[in-house]
């Protein structure tokens, strides 16, 4: 039976009245009605309570939402399948109302104050992430290397596939690219050695020792005591070594990321011309993302980037390679999460497409 939207929310709202009445109860360990009211009206200024985005609207039309989707489009999916041990990763076996968020029930409830262990795509349970376990169900991707394998196995390389779909990751797989080897989010290539989990200090390990939990914001001045002078997240870098062949290892570690990402769609779309004789060109606003790229001018149009118009000539190289520049993307801040886990997976893409087509590979680095 489907609970009703209106329902839950109204539960929601009884319980944040209950904190703003006893704050002794809040999870926050609180001890004013004001210090609670600000937690409120940071979280209904969040991208969790954003009622006009996608991620909570998608399912309007259709009245209800898929249980492989209500996990983490709805806070009555989330609270279900906290209740339910054992759960699939990010999916429970019935659809759910629409009409809810990520709302304070999803945190604040007995189940979530008892997850310890979270289940991943690939099989891996982690039971590391403590007070953040909550972040991990659903900021996990829904793919793996184990989804690449199973949709590529016995296929050869370079041919082309009718049975070949792109496979997406999903959207903000931040726990997983965290954990890097450890849930092998990524498409890792046999006989090379992955990162697993990047650590910080002791004091920012875990989503909300960097997120603030109900703005979702991350403050700079939270990393400035060790990363002094730095102006932007993406500014911040430990490693000295020149991974992207360009000579200048002073600039934020998010710079060779980024070049070796554009270097990988590149690489993409000369396999599409050269291999598979179809051009294949990127959208990343429009699903499914890859799209035959009609008139091979490099860009996706806005009559390109439309579903009928998918790309459907995959190769196991090319989805591969595909996957892994997708990942990257969806993963906005990733040189945070795991900046080396990101670079190994688009120096390797871009090192098994240059077994079929032309790939400067010189001066590049491998962490």
């Amino acid at each position: 039976m489907i609970r009703s939207a209106a329902a839950h929310l109204t539960l929601a709202i009884a319980f944040c009245l209950a904190l703003i009445a006893n704050p002794a109860t809040a999870q926050d360990d609180q001890s004013d009605t004001a210090r609670l009211v600000t937690i409120m009206e940071a979280w209904l200024a969040s991208p969790h309570n954003d009622r006009s985005s996608e991620a909570f609207t998608h399912w309007n039309e259709d009245g209800e939402i898929p249980g492989r989707c209500a996990v983490c489009h709805s806070s009555i999916g989330a609270v279900d399948w906290m209740r339910t041990p054992g759960a699939a990763p990010g999916a429970i076996d019935h659809p759910v109302a629409t009409g809810t968020t990520v709302d304070c029930a999803v945190c604040h409830n007995s189940a979530a104050a008892n997850l310890t262990s979270v289940p991943f795509p690939s099989g891996t349970s982690i039971d590391s992430f403590g007070s953040s376990a909550v972040c991990a169900v659903c900021h996990q991707g829904r793919s793996s290397i184990e989804t690449v394998n199973a949709a590529t196995d016995g296929l050869e390389d370079d041919v082309v596939s009718g049975d070949l779909g792109f496979i997406n990751t999903h959207y903000a797989p931040s726990a997983a690219t965290q954990m890097g080897s450890i849930v092998q989010i990524g498409f890792e290539y046999p006989g090379k050695v992955y990162k697993g989990q990047f650590t910080h200090v002791p004091d920012l390990n875990t989503c909300t020792d960097c997120h603030r939990p109900h703005s979702l914001e991350v403050q700079l001045d939270s990393c400035t005591a060790c990363h002094q002078g730095v102006t932007s997240f993406k500014d911040i870098r430990l490693s000295p070594m020149d991974f992207d062949g360009d000579g200048v290892t002073t600039n934020g570690i998010a710079a060779p990321i980024a070049a070796l990402h554009a270097r990988l769609e590149q690489a993409i779309q000369l396999y599409g011309e050269q291999i598979t004789k179809a051009p294949i060109v990127y959208s990343s606003h429009a699903f499914p993302y890859f799209f035959a790229d009609t008139n091979n001018d490099g860009e996706a149009s806005e009559d390109e980037a439309i579903f009928p118009n998918r790309y459907q000539n995959w190769t196991p190289r090319l989805l591969k390679a595909a996957y892994n520049y997708q990942l990257v993307a969806k993963d906005g801040a990733i040189y945070t999460h795991n900046p080396h886990y990101a670079l190994q997976l688009l120096y390797d893409s871009l090192e098994s497409l240059s077994e079929s087509v032309e790939v400067d590979m010189a001066g590049l680095t491998r962490p």
